[in-house]
Formats: C-alpha cells, structure tokens, sequence
C-alpha cells in the first residue's frame, strides 16, 4: 500500500519498513497449485535422498564417540543413575543435551549405535519440521525440497554432521518453535504463542547460542503484529507471552539445579566462565578463522549453498517473491549470528546455519518454477534435474566415505588422530580392571573414556581445555583439579599426552603436569601404553615390552599402587 500524499521522509521509511516484514501467510505461495506430475517428482526426489542418507548413517552407526558426544552421553549417563548435572561432569554448556541424551539413551540403550540411532531420529524430526514450515512458506513444492536440501547438508562430514551435537538438537526446536508460531499467529492463538516461545527456550536450553533463535521468534512476532497494525498494548502484551514461554525451560532448569545442590557450579561454568571462554578470540582473528573455516564448511555440498545463494537474491529481486524475502532473510540473518558466538566457528556450529540455508535453496526451486509457469509440464519437471544434481553432487563425491571405507578407516578421514576408537578400548580395559564402586580419573579432554568405562569421574574437570587457556579462573581449576583427584584417590588414573587434548599455549600454567609426573611416581604404577601415529595404534596393557617408548602423542595408564 503506498503511503499518503505529503509524507515525510520518516515516514516513507516506517512504511517501507513496515512492507519488507509483510508476513509470508499474506501471499499466495503456498496456495498454488501445480501439476501432479511434478508434486509426484518433487517428493520422488525427497524419497531417494532420505533413502540415500539414512543408508549413509546407517553404515556409519557405529563411527567412534568424540569428546562432546562423550560429554553428553557420559552426563546423560549421570543422570540416568540420579546424579544431576555439574555434580561429576562440569561443562559450560546448558545442560538441555545432556537431558536429551539421557531420554534418547533410555529408549535406544546406552551403546555408540544407540545414541547415533538417535541423532538419525533428531534428523528426520528436524527435516519433517522444516518440510511442514516449508510448504507454509515456500507452498507444496517448496517444502520437500527444503527438507531434501537440509538432509544432505547435515550429513556431510565438513558439518561433522554424524556425530550428535548439541547443534542438531538446537536447530530441532528452532524449526519446531518457528512453525509453531508461524501456525499460532493465523490462528490468533495466545496459548500457542506462549508455546511457540517455550520451544524456543528448549532451543536456547540445549546450547547457548539458541538464544539468537529466540531473538528471532520475537522480531518475526513483532513485524507479524505490527503488519497488522496491532495497537501497541496487544503487541507488548502478545511479545511478553512469547517470552515468557521461552523464558520458562531456563527457569524450570535453575530451579531443579538449585534444588539439587549444583545451581553455583553450573552458574560458574554457564556464565562465568563461559563468558571469559567466549571473549577469548579478538574480531581481526575471528574474521581470519572465519574466513577459514567457511569454506571448509562448505566442502562438496557448494552447490545447495550456491542455490540458497541464488534463492537469496531470486525473493528480493522477483516481485512475486519478494514478500517471503523478509521472513527468509530474517530467519537466516539470526541463524548466520547463532554461528559467530566466541568467534571460533567450528564445523559443527554451522548446522545451526542449516535450515535456513536449505529454505532458501527451496526457494530458488520456486523460483525456477514461477519464472517457466506457462512453460510445458515436461520442461518444468526439467527444472528440478539441477537441484537433484545439487543434491547428488555432494553425495557422489563423497560416496567413498560414506559407503566405502571401514570404519576405522572413515573415523581416521574425519578425527585425524584424534583417540576416539583408542578411548572404546581404554574404557572396556577399566572397566574390567575395576569395580562399580571405583573412581577414574582422566587427565585430559576425553570424557567419552568415563562413558566406555562406566565409571565415576574422580574430578568434575572432564575437560582440560579451560586449565590452558588465557583466562582468570585458569589456576583456580587446576587446582580444584588437583584437590579432587587427590582427596577421591582414584583406581586409574589415564594421562593423554596429545596436543589436541590440551591444546597448549604458550602462556598456559604448567602446573597441572609438574604435579601430574609427581603425584603419579608416589602413587601409581604404569599398566597400559597406547601408542597413536598416522600408521596406526599400538595397545601394550599390563606390561610394556622394554624395546618399546611411548610415541609424540600417546595415552598412559596407571594403576593405583597398593
């Protein structure tokens, strides 16, 4: 609607403003109709990538735990037997995984394929979501291939998208929070806003940087209502609710944590500390890491970002599109920041860049489709041969992975070195070495070894990193570390000598080890070497042979002397 003869200048931006977050119910998109053949070849095209994909992570079940699914199983672990988070397990990540673990592993069991059994679950929930909030954006074609986008994109190995991060679990109640909403505001439902908003909470409780996504649920909600022209009172009143919602997982959490005695240390951990974590990395590095780690992301799968890249600019440019412009660039907009916290931009962080990506790939479909609308059915169908090529490409290129290389060999091209399947056997070693009741303790950042052995961490600190970095609480943990080992007195104790278990710096406190190399000469006795290279692992328990040294990165075991 254009604005009034005589307008200000403000006031021709207010209205600008207000057309560019016209909500995407108000179009036609979804209400078109197309031939079925096409709606046939749509979901055809959905069917084999599903089938293509689960087959992918079938194979791969049983790929090594690395050190946050190890977190998670081993807290979830934790809980399983009554012992709340932050109790034996300290993490500076909400404890929202750690309860999904625990869910997921009480229906599946507590085994490697177990928990992969259940991110395959986590997967398909996240790609049916994102079908349904497709199709009530994109319409009917729109949302199968979004949801075929996304499936192939959180497989690939550059997300490291078989292990089950916290990151797959986020995007899973964002999509789930945003379709709700999406629903509640073209029924003009308070419950199901407040609804909408708590599925935004359960986002934000499984990682902290779900919080962008509840930030986005209340802008979407605000430029929704204010589109309408809502007066300011309902529009106030109808934001608090969402807030409130998203508000009420966090608090119920605090609550139950305070209840169980640990709200101090997961306060510590969550915002303390986190807060100093996610400082570290100045805006010159993090550009420099980003413009890094980007395109590694990426990998094979550069033809479906390309395609969302195109449908980007296709809804600014295209009228017919334009209005669902606002919601797709919007929702990618805070997606894109959900991957900046900290400024480390990891592999796995942009899943959370997903979704978002893969509705704007449906979106280039569509408009493919809208530009050759009086075209031949033939030749639309056509249309949909390079977005399967899209799909296919990244698949093909890495069909070796997925469905040649043994497992170990499959861990390797991803993990590196890393002591992933070495941690399997260090674990069924304690375990039959050990009695329920004894303690272990693992110095260094391989929390999967508690969760294999199936005992109690003798510290909290299941990680290391903290004790090496640049920040005020350094020395304080190194020594609670210490003290906590010392006063539990542990059956084993497993030293990981490997640089990407520390990660080392050139000011880090060196204390931890001088009292590592002392405690354990007074106290223990070696009974296990793993040696790591790039030729392979050698395993020496009980007794080493005298012509053996350990390698440059190596795992030992000592046993508390009688």
């Amino acid at each position: 609607m254009p604005p009034p003869k005589g307008q200000t200048p403000l006031g021709n931006a207010i209205e600008s403003a207000k057309l560019s977050c016209r909500a995407p119910a108000s179009v036609n998109l979804k209400q078109a109709r197309h031939p079925n053949s096409l709606r046939v070849t749509v979901w055809l095209l959905l069917g084999a990538t599903l089938i293509v994909v689960l087959a992918a992570r079938i194979r791969l079940l049983g790929l090594p735990l690395e050190r946050d699914e190890g977190e998670y199983a081993y807290s979830g672990q934790l809980l399983l037997q009554g012992i709340p988070p932050y109790q034996l397990a300290y993490s500076m990540k909400f404890p929202g995984t750690s309860v999904a673990y625990a869910l997921l592993m009480s229906i599946f069991g507590d085994s490697i394929t177990a928990i992969h059994a259940g991110l395959i679950l986590i997967n398909l929930v996240t790609a049916g979501l994102l079908l349904f909030l497709g199709r009530n954006i994109l319409g009917e074609l729109g949302g199968p291939a979004a949801a075929a986008a996304y499936c192939v994109l959180s497989l690939m190995p550059y997300v490291l998208g078989l292990a089950a991060h916290a990151t797959h679990f986020v995007v899973m109640f964002a999509v789930a929070g945003t379709l709700l909403l999406s629903r509640s505001l073209d029924r003009q439902s308070r419950t199901l806003i407040f609804a909408s908003g708590s599925l935004f909470g359960f986002a934000l409780l499984m990682k902290q940087p779900g919080l962008f996504f509840v930030l986005f649920g209340s802008v979407y909600l605000f430029s929704r209502d204010w589109r309408a022209q809502r007066n300011a009172r309902d529009i106030f009143v109808r934001n608090l609710i969402f807030l409130s919602g998203a508000s009420a997982p966090f608090l119920v959490s605090c609550l139950a944590l305070w209840k169980a005695g640990v709200f101090e240390k997961f306060w510590f951990w969550t915002i303390k500390y986190a807060g100093h974590y996610g400082s570290q990395v100045s805006i010159a590095e993090g550009f420099r890491l980003f413009a890094g780690h980007f395109w590694g992301a990426l990998g094979t799968a550069w033809p479906i970002w390309s395609l969302a890249a195109i449908g980007a600019i296709v809804c600014v440019v295209k009228p017919a599109l334009r209005p669902r412009a606002s919601f797709l660039i919007t929702f990618a907009f805070f997606s894109a920041l959900s991957v900046c916290p900290g400024f480390y931009f990891r592999p796995h962080y942009f899943i959370l860049l997903l979704p978002a990506v893969s509705l704007l790939a449906g979106m280039a479909v569509i408009g493919a489709f809208e530009t050759f609308q009086k075209g031949a059915h033939k030749f639309r169908i056509a249309i949909l041969l390079p977005f399967a090529l899209c799909l296919a490409w990244p698949l093909w290129s890495e069909a070796d992975f997925f469905f040649g290389r043994p497992l170990d060999e499959a861990n390797r091209m991803v993990n590196g070195t890393n002591p992933f399947p070495e941690s399997i056997k260090i674990g069924e070693y304690l375990r039959a070495q050990s009695s329920p009741t004894d303690t272990i303790a693992v110095l260094g950042s391989e929390p999967q070894i508690y969760f294999y052995a199936q005992r109690h961490s003798a510290t909290g600190f299941i990680y290391t990193y903290g004790l090496m970095e640049p920040q005020p609480y350094a020395r304080q943990m190194q020594q609670e570390m210490i003290r906590e080992i010392e006063t539990a007195r542990p059956k084993f104790l497993i030293l990981v000598v490997a640089s990407k278990s520390w990660l080392v710096g050139p000011d880090s406190d060196q204390t931890i080890f001088r009292w590592a190399d002392a405690y354990c000469d007074a106290n223990y006795e070696e009974v296990g070497l793993i040696n790591i290279s790039d030729q392979g692992t050698d395993y020496y328990f009980s007794s080493r042979p005298p012509n053996v040294t350990p390698t440059a990165e190596h795992i030992l075991i000592y046993r508390r002397k009688a």
